[in-house]
């Protein structure tokens, strides 16, 4: 299941610079924590799905090199971030 227009419009608006901006690295982490987080709900009740697991997987390296990007370039929205969104590190 995807997410859906106005969850993703609150995030958007929540993290983005304006309303349109889903491109920004922030937005991007954002979105794709709540995909994960989605997806391991998912896996409590079907664990034997493989096939989307390694979609999950793709997701996590995705966002650990787009947090590793922005704690480079902008550390002060990096820390704002890991706290909004409750990650460890």
């Amino acid at each position: 299941m995807s997410i859906n227009a106005e969850d993703k419009s609150k995030i958007v608006k929540t993290f983005g610079r304006n309303e349109k901006d889903t491109g920004s690295t922030e937005v991007q982490i954002a979105l794709l924590t709540n995909r994960i987080s989605y997806l391991t709900g998912h896996f409590r009740t079907h664990t034997k799905d493989n096939h989307s697991r390694r979609g999950l997987l793709r997701m996590v390296a995705t966002r650990r090199k787009l947090l590793s990007y922005l704690k480079n370039t902008n550390l002060e929205s990096y820390k704002s971030l890991i706290q909004s969104l409750n990650l460890r590190k």
